[in-house]
C-alpha cells in the first residue's frame, strides 16, 4: 500500500494508483445509465411494443439490470479475491465493449429483445465490477486516504449517473437518428473505459488458492456467514443496504413526484435527479473534511439524523401545492415554495452521502483482506434485495392510497426507527458520534502523531488523566475501537457512566480495595490484546486534582506481561485542565460550563511506541511528560497556562 502526503482527496486524481481506476469506474457508471435511460425513453415515447407497455418498461429494465446482482454477486466476489484486480477490471471493460457493440446493433435495428438482453449483460458487467471496485481501494490507499477515496468514488458515481441519464435522454430525442447516436456513444464510452483500465496498476490476488464455488445460493450464504463473523462489518452491510432501500424510494418516484405533486414536466424530473446527485456528491466529498482523513463512523448517526429530518420536511414542503398546468424548469423555479422542496431533496442526499461513505470505508478496513471482495459481493446481494423490497413496499403503500409525499414521510420516520435500532445494537456508531461532537463542536481538538496509533494489531495506549472525557477524546483520535481500563467509580457518573458501559470499558478498582475486580479487569484487558485489539489505560490511577502529572502505577507492566510483541504508545492530552470536565474548583468537575469559553483549544499528542520489554512506569511517565513540556515547566504546561503547540 502506498503512503501519501497529499493534502486533499482531489490530489488522488493526479496519482496512477487512483486516477485510472477512478475514470474507469466513472465511465462505466455513465455508460450503464446512458444506455438504460436512452432505451427506456425509446420504448416509452418512440416505439409501440405490444408486449412491453410504456408504463412497465422502466420497471422491466430496472429488474433485468438488478437480476445479475442477485444471481452472480457471490461468484464475482470469489473472482475478485482469487485474481489480480487490475486484470479482472480490464477483462470486464473488454466485455463492456462486446455488450455495447451488440447494443449498437439493437439500436440500429430497433430490436427490443436484443436491447433487453444487453440490459441483463450490462447488469452482469456491473456485478463483476462491484466487488473489484471496493476491494481495490484498500490495497492502494492507506487508512488516512480511504475515506477520501471512497468519497471521490461515490461522488464520481452519482455525477456519472446524472451525466449518463442526461446524455441518453438528449441523444435518443434527436429526430430520426437518435438511436444511432446512442449506439455510437455507448461504444465510444466503452472503448474509453477500456483505455483507462489499461493504466490501472497491478493489484495482486489476496487468496490465489481459492477454489471457486459456482453455486450462487450456497456461496451467498457462505459470504453472509463470513461477514457475520465480524459483527461491525455485517451490521454495516445492513446499514448500507438500508440506505439503498431508502434512496430507491426517492429515485423511483421522481418522475411521478415531479408530474403529479410538483406539476412539472420531464425537465423538472431531471432537475430533481440532478439536485439529488449533486447532494450525494457533496456529502461524499465532505466526509474526508469532517473526518480529518480517518475512517470516522461518527458521521453515520449525523447522516441518519439529516436523512430523516429532510425526508420528513419534504412531506410538509410538498403537500398542498396548488394544481397547475405542467411547468417548465423556469416556471418551477420562479415559485419560492419549490425552492424548499429542492433544498430538502439536496440536503437529504447530502446526509445520505455522509451516512454511506464511512460505512463503505469501515467494511474495507475491517474485513479480512483474503475475504474482502466476497464480503462486498454479499453487500451487493443485500443491496439488490433491499432495493427490490423497497419497490414492492412502495408500490403496496401507494396502492393502498398513500400519496407520494406521504410515502416520503413514512420512509423518513422508518429511517429514524431503523437508525435508532442500529445504533443501540452497534453502540460504536453512537459513541463515535458523541466523540465527533465533543471534538469538533465543543472543543477545537487537534491531534498530532496519530500515525503512531497502530492501524492493525494489538497495542496499549497510555495517557495522562485530566478530565472525565479523556477516553472520549482518545476515541475521536483513533480510527479503531479502544477498550479502556477505567476507575469503577466513573461508571456511577450520570450519562458518562452509561456511555462508557456502551463502549464496553473495563471497570477496575484498586487492588487493596477490591482484589477480585482488579484481577478480573486485567484478565479482560489481556483477552482484548490477545484478540489483536487496542487497550487504553490511564496509569495515574485517577483524575489529576491539581493539573500536574501524577506518578504512574505499575498496572501497565501487568498488562503486557508475557506479551513482548505488544507495543505501548505514550500519549498526552494538552490544555484540558481548567475545562468543564476537569476538576478545578474545590476538586469538583462539570461546574460553570463556559468558564473556558466556547470551542476552547485542546490537543492530543502521540509518541513513537515502546517495545513491551522496555516498558517501565518511570519511562512511560518521562515520555508523557516530555510530550507535555520540559519537567521544570510541567505544572504550567499541564495546567493549560501555555498554548497548545500548533
Amino acid at each position: 500500500m502506498s503512503d501519501s502526503s497529499h493534502t486533499s482527496q482531489f490530489a488522488l486524481l493526479g496519482q496512477r494508483r487512483f486516477a485510472p481506476f477512478f475514470w474507469t469506474q466513472f465511465l462505466g457508471a455513465g455508460n450503464d445509465n446512458l444506455f438504460k435511460f436512452a432505451f427506456t425513453v425509446l420504448v416509452t415515447y418512440q416505439l409501440s411494443v405490444s408486449w412491453l407497455p410504456p408504463a412497465q418498461a422502466g420497471l422491466a429494465i430496472g429488474a433485468l439490470f438488478i437480476l445479475p446482482f442477485v444471481l452472480f454477486s457471490a461468484t464475482s466476489g470469489q473472482l475478485a479475491d482469487k485474481y489480480d484486480k487490475a486484470r479482472l477490471m480490464r477483462f470486464v471493460k473488454t466485455l463492456e465493449i462486446v455488450i455495447m457493440a451488440a447494443a449498437a446493433y439493437g439500436f440500429y435495428a430497433v430490436n427490443v429483445p436484443v436491447l433487453l438482453g444487453c440490459v441483463f449483460l450490462m447488469g452482469l458487467h456491473s456485478t463483476l465490477f462491484g466487488p473489484v471496485k471496493y476491494a481495490y481501494l484498500p490495497q492502494h490507499l492507506n487508512e488516512h486516504e480511504i475515506t477520501g477515496g471512497n468519497g471521490m468514488v461515490e461522488m464520481g458515481t452519482f455525477v456519472s449517473i446524472l451525466l449518463g441519464n442526461l446524455a441518453g435522454g438528449l441523444l435518443v430525442a434527436t429526430p430520426i437518428v437518435g438511436p444511432q447516436h446512442v449506439a455510437i456513444a455507448c461504444v465510444v464510452v466503452a472503448v474509453l473505459g477500456r483505455a483507462t483500465a489499461q493504466a490501472i496498476p497491478a493489484s495482486p490476488s489476496t487468496d490465489p488458492d481459492l477454489v471457486i464455488n459456482w453455486n450462487p445460493v450456497s456461496e451467498t450464504w457462505r459470504n453472509l456467514k463470513l461477514a457475520h463473523g465480524q459483527l461491525a462489518v455485517f451490521r454495516s452491510l445492513l446499514g448500507i443496504s438500508w440506505m439503498w432501500f431508502f434512496g430507491a424510494v426517492f429515485l423511483a418516484n421522481f418522475p411521478a413526484f415531479a408530474k403529479e405533486v410538483l406539476h412539472g414536466n420531464e425537465q423538472v424530473a431531471s432537475l430533481l435527479l440532478m439536485v439529488f446527485s449533486v447532494g450525494i456528491g457533496v456529502g461524499s466529498l465532505l466526509c474526508e473534511v469532517l473526518s480529518r482523513r480517518h475512517v470516522e463512523i461518527g458521521l453515520v448517526p449525523l447522516g441518519a439524523i439529516g436523512m430523516s429530518i429532510f425526508a420528513i420536511d419534504l412531506y410538509f414542503a410538498s403537500r398542498g401545492l396548488p394544481p397547475s398546468a405542467a411547468m417548465s424548469v423556469g416556471s418551477f423555479l420562479s415559485q419560492h415554495a419549490h425552492w424548499r422542496v429542492l433544498a430538502d431533496l439536496g440536503l437529504l442526499a447530502l446526509f445520505a452521502g455522509l451516512y454511506s461513505v464511512p460505512m463503505y470505508a469501515l467494511i474495507q478496513m475491517r474485513a479480512q483482506p483474503s475475504h474482502r471482495a466476497r464480503i462486498i459481493a454479499a453487500n451487493n446481494i443485500l443491496n439488490a434485495l433491499f432495493m427490490i423490497a423497497s419497490s414492492i413496499l412502495a408500490a403496496a403503500l401507494l396502492g393502498a392510497g398513500l400519496s407520494i409525499p406521504q410515502l416520503f414521510l413514512v420512509v423518513g420516520i422508518a429511517n429514524a426507527v431503523v437508525a435508532f435500532y442500529i445504533f443501540l445494537v452497534v453502540p460504536e456508531y453512537l459513541l463515535r458520534f458523541f466523540a465527533f461532537v465533543l471534538s469538533r463542536l465543543i472543543y477545537r481538538f487537534k491531534v498530532s502523531g496519530d500515525q503512531h496509533i497502530p492501524s492493525q494489531g494489538a497495542a496499549v495506549l497510555v495517557c495522562n488523566h485530566v478530565s472525565f472525557v479523556d477516553a472520549v477524546l482518545l476515541m475521536a483520535a483513533s480510527p479503531r475501537p479502544i477498550r479502556f481500563l477505567m476507575d469503577h467509580r466513573i461508571f456511577r457518573v450520570p450519562v458518562l457512566g452509561w456511555m462508557f458501559k456502551l463502549a464496553k470499558a473495563i471497570p477496575i478498582a484498586p487492588q487493596k480495595e477490591d482484589p477480585a475486580t482488579y484481577e478480573a479487569a486485567f484478565a479482560a484487558a489481556q483477552a482484548v490484546l490477545d484478540d489483536g485489539e487496542l487497550v487504553g489505560i490511564f496509569p495515574e490511577g485517577g483524575l489529576t486534582r491539581d493539573g500536574t502529572l501524577q506518578p504512574f502505577k505499575g498496572g501497565v507492566m501487568k498488562l503486557v506481561e508475557g506479551r513482548p510483541e505488544v507495543p505501548v504508545v505514550p500519549m498526552a492530552l494538552q490544555n484540558l485542565w481548567g475545562s468543564f470536565f476537569s476538576r478545578v474548583e474545590q476538586g469538583q468537575a462539570m461546574v460553570r460550563p463556559f468558564r473556558r469559553g466556547f470551542l476552547s483549544r485542546v490537543g492530543l499528542v502521540a509518541d513513537a511506541p515502546i517495545a513491551a520489554r522496555e516498558v517501565t512506569p518511570e519511562l512511560l511517565r518521562e515520555r508523557v511528560a516530555g510530550l507535555l513540556g520540559e519537567p521544570d515547566e510541567l505544572p504550567a504546561r499541564v495546567s493549560g497556562r501555555t498554548p497548545t503547540p500548533s
